[in-house]
């Protein structure tokens, strides 16, 4: 029997039909088995295992990099809500998230207290005292963290951390050193590519997956 579905018109009503969508899933099954079969992906997944820690840069990897200021001189941000979700299915799957930027935003404020971060530092000139602060509060050890960050104020704290993960925006020079290198860009879903690798590492995708069907 051929894999293929013949070129016939959607059901009724302009839904799939049942071959449209066992195509789908034969298309999302080879798509899985190609990067389970990348090397750099399996390197990342083994590094990602013993996270318990997401650290994140904001603009570039949190927002899309743009700064926005009203004529009062106020600045807004866009956030992506799946984003959003990624790094509440972290906390789920008891992984704790913060920020560490050296820019100092409300907006950022607001938005980490709404995804309950543990960890919020802004305004910091030095992210390497801010990760050492982290490490001393958490108890945890650097391979036990990862960060995400796009650009070389980045480059101390990817250099350190078992799980270095750059946004497809991010400079040449953090890409040369990044364990994994994210589908989509800051602000376009980027953090919910990080947030699924490690979720995936942990075996833990179906599970949560299947309580949100259940729902």
């Amino acid at each position: 029997m051929s894999d293929q579905c013949s070129n016939s018109p959607n059901s009724p009503g302009g839904y799939p039909s049942d071959c449209e969508i066992l195509d789908g899933y034969r298309t999302r099954a080879r798509e899985r088995d190609s990067r389970m079969n990348d090397p750099h992906r399996r390197r990342a997944l083994a590094k990602a295992k013993e996270i318990k820690l997401l650290l994140l840069d904001v603009d570039g990897v949190l927002t899309d990099g743009n700064l926005l200021y009203s004529g009062s001189g106020e600045e807004s941000k866009a956030f992506n809500t799946q984003d959003g979700f990624g790094l509440r299915l972290l906390r789920e799957a008891d992984i704790e998230v913060g920020v560490i930027t050296a820019r100092q935003s409300e907006v950022v404020a607001r938005r980490a207290g709404e995804l309950k971060m543990r960890y919020i530092y802004q305004g910091v000139p030095n992210k390497n005292e801010a990760f050492k602060e982290i490490m001393k509060v958490s108890g945890l050890k650097p391979y036990e963290i990862a960060y995400m960050g796009d650009d070389w104020l980045d480059l101390v704290l990817l250099q350190q951390v078992g799980l270095a993960i750059v946004p497809a925006n991010g400079v040449a020079e953090v890409k040369e050193i990044a364990h994994f290198i994210t589908d989509r860009s800051g602000g376009a879903g980027a953090v919910r590519d990080a947030c699924d690798l490690i979720i995936e590492s942990k075996n833990l995708l179906m599970e949560l997956l299947q309580k949100y069907k259940n729902r």
